[in-house]
């Protein structure tokens, strides 16, 4: 039998005692937890519920861009070249993109690693697991889709761009209007895209081979830019999750007449 590894390997220190921290360290990836388990469970049924996610103009980014068949009227921008072939919602053919990001995002599997698998659930506590095997294995090895999850990521986000832009449109269609949608889906498109760019990845494609910034000025400044979102990396992640899950919500209100949107001009 393989002797095991991590805080359990026979080269540490026996202490018998799981934590030697007296403050409330576990409040942190319980609270994490149930946010996490919370977001998953509201997008779930959002994403298979199916209806009330567009009301002119205002199309909510679970459902963006419609692209099936199954759309309702107005909220296909792009077009439908997804058939009847699609059996689910439409919004779980989009869906997969976001959650891509999310899952293998560096600062989220740090959250979910020790939320959900407690490996470890805070730092100088002791995880239960007896072997540590790193993200080697099926399925942790598909973290490694990462850089490609961003390529991904960033086209979407301009997509929710487009979408924040026709949300300047009236109800009717006319240009040059502006309702509290419009101001919501504005603030989800820069969170988003805040996001994305704050990765750490991102951060890396700028500037991470570089080996004489001076050669490169440009992609030094941008690399610098890069570097002062992503110490906001953590916040952003939040921030974004929330803000997208309410910006369907209240698109929902909308759509199904629980709410009426009010109009600045």
């Amino acid at each position: 039998m393989a002797a095991p590894t991590g805080i359990k390997s026979p080269t540490r220190a026996r202490i018998a005692a799981r934590t030697l921290r007296t403050d409330r360290w576990w409040l942190y990836p319980t609270f994490t937890a149930l946010v996490l388990l919370a977001f998953v469970v509201y997008a779930t049924y959002r994403a298979f519920v199916g209806e009330h996610y567009f009301a002119e103009p205002y199309l909510t980014p679970f459902y963006s861009p419609c692209v099936t068949t199954e759309c309702v009227e107005g909220s296909s921008h792009l077009g439908t070249w997804v058939g009847d072939w699609w059996p689910l919602s439409p919004a779980v053919l989009i869906l997969v993109i976001p959650l891509s990001l999310r899952l293998t995002c560096y600062y989220y599997r740090k959250a979910y690693y020790r939320s959900f698998w407690m490996s470890p659930p805070a730092c100088a506590v002791g995880e239960p697991h007896r072997r540590y095997t790193g993200e080697t294995r099926f399925p942790l090895i598909l973290q490694n889709i990462h850089r490609y999850a961003l390529y991904l990521a960033l086209a979407y986000n301009v997509l929710l761009t487009y979408d924040a832009v026709m949300a300047f449109k009236s109800p009717e269609g006319e240009w040059g209007h502006m309702g509290l949608g419009t101001l919501i889906l504005v603030v989800n498109a820069v969170l988003l895209g805040l996001y994305s760019l704050s990765c750490h990845s991102c951060r890396h494609i700028i500037g991470g081979r570089l080996r004489n910034f001076s050669k490169h000025p440009v992609r030094y400044r941008a690399w610098g830019m890069v570097s002062v979102l992503n110490g906001r990396h953590a916040q952003l992640a939040w921030a974004s999750l929330v803000w997208v899950a309410f910006t369907d919500f209240y698109i929902w209100m909308v759509a199904s007449g629980t709410w009426s949107d009010p109009r600045f001009f």
